[in-house]
Parts: C-alpha cells; structure tokens; sequence
C-alpha cells in the first residue's frame, strides 16, 4: 500500500514539475506552509480540549489534594505515561485504523490531525499538571477556609494562577507539534513534511529541502516569541 502511494506521489510531482519552477515551488512551499499551520493548529486546539482537564484531573485527584483519589489517578497517570512513552513514528502506524475510521483515510493533512492529536492530549496533559503543581498550597488552603467548592478553586485558583504557564505550554505544544507534522509528511501526511522528503529528499532538490527547513524555523520563532509575548501581558495584566 505503502509502494503505491509513493508511485502516485511520483507520478503526480512529475506532472507538477512541468512549468516555471519558480512559480510553482513557490507555491508548493506556500501550499505545504498553509497544510502544516492547518493541521498544528487544529490538532493544538483538539489536544487542550481533552489535555487540559485531563490535566486538571491528574492534579486534583493526588494524595492530600482537593478531590483525591489515589487508584484513578495512578491507572490515569499509567495510562498518559505508556501513551507517552510510544515514538511517535511507531504511534502514527499504530493509530492508522482509528485514523480510516474517523477521517476514511490514512493518507493527508485531514488525517494527520487524528495522530497529532492523539499523540498531543498526553503531553498537554502532563504539561498542565506541572503547571497547577507550581501554585502555592497556601491559595488552595485559603479558597477551603472559605468555603469554596473543587469546581469553584479549579475555575478561580487553580485556571488563573496558571494561566501564564499553561500559555507558554501551548506555545511548546505547538513547536512540539510542528516537529511531528514533518515526520507525518513521509508517509504522506501533507505539509511541509511531505514536501520536504518527497521534492527535497526523493528528487535531490536540494533547495526545496533548505527553503523548508527554513520555513519552519521561522515558524517555530514566531510562535515562541508569540508565546512569550502572551505570558508577560498575561503577568504585567496580574501586578
């Protein structure tokens, strides 16, 4: 299945490569840059709906916190880690069924977000729960003395305090993201990655190779600072 693919891919950039190759690199590059945004985005989106309470949960339910409970949270702590634990180059061969069954295929930028994501909710989760793990217990302490309930200390302590942490993940989560994007594209998950290995690796061309490189180094740059922007209006808003 695999071989057939790749004679496709071929066959198709063979047909694209007649023309101006100016023009149409850079349009593939722009292709493949918008492809790549697109499904980081969404997978990055998809990932805190599920990671963030997930992330929440693994918090409030340790020994001695405000909704402990020991046994789920080591089974869902086990869980995140073993998830975690998988490269994700074996992780997007593993969910391929899951993947047919959501999207119809295994193969494009639709059906890159499902092991994007997936592979994601761990990571965010686990990022949140570091976050939540550097308030102060005295905040805790004080929002019980005054009555407040879990759900009223997780939307007005815990979500707040963190916020400026939880910022800086997403903007990690993404970087981290964008790297497994690129690694999607061999086996034919779009984007840049797919750009890369099948003009700039498979064909020799090697300055599409280095125009994708340096793409996503620039989007990785931007996203950072972005991230860092947000956490210091996010602090100087809090003084």
């Amino acid at each position: 299945m695999l071989e057939t693919f790749n004679s496709l891919m071929a066959s198709s950039f063979l047909i694209a490569g007649l023309g101006d190759n100016a023009n149409l690199m850079t349009g593939r590059v722009l292709l493949a840059t918008w492809e790549t945004i697109y499904m980081v985005a969404i997978s990055t989106g998809l990932a805190y709906v599920v990671g963030l309470p997930l992330g929440v949960i693994l918090v409030v339910t340790e020994k001695g916190h405000i909704a402990e409970n020991i046994a789920f949270n080591r089974v869902l702590a086990a869980i995140v880690n073993a998830v975690r634990s998988i490269p994700f180059i074996i992780f997007l061969i593993i969910v391929i069924p899951l993947t047919q069954i959501i999207v119809g295929t295994y193969i494009g930028t639709a059906a890159s977000i499902v092991p994007l994501t997936l592979a994601a909710i761990p990571f965010v989760a686990r990022m949140v729960e570091t976050s939540l793990k550097e308030i102060e217990w005295g905040l805790i302490e004080a929002a019980l003395s005054m009555g407040a309930s879990s759900w009223e200390i997780i939307r007005k302590v815990l979500i707040p305090e963190a916020k400026p942490s939880i910022i800086l993940g997403v903007a990690i989560t993404t970087i981290n993201l964008i790297g497994y994007s690129a690694m999607a594209g061999i086996v034919g998950g779009g984007g840049l990655g797919t750009l890369a290995y099948y003009f700039g690796y498979q064909r020799y061309q090697g300055d599409i190779l280095l125009v994708t490189v340096i793409v996503l180094i620039v989007m990785v740059q931007i996203i950072q600072m972005l991230g860092d922007k947000l956490v210091e209006k996010t602090l100087n808003k809090g003084r």
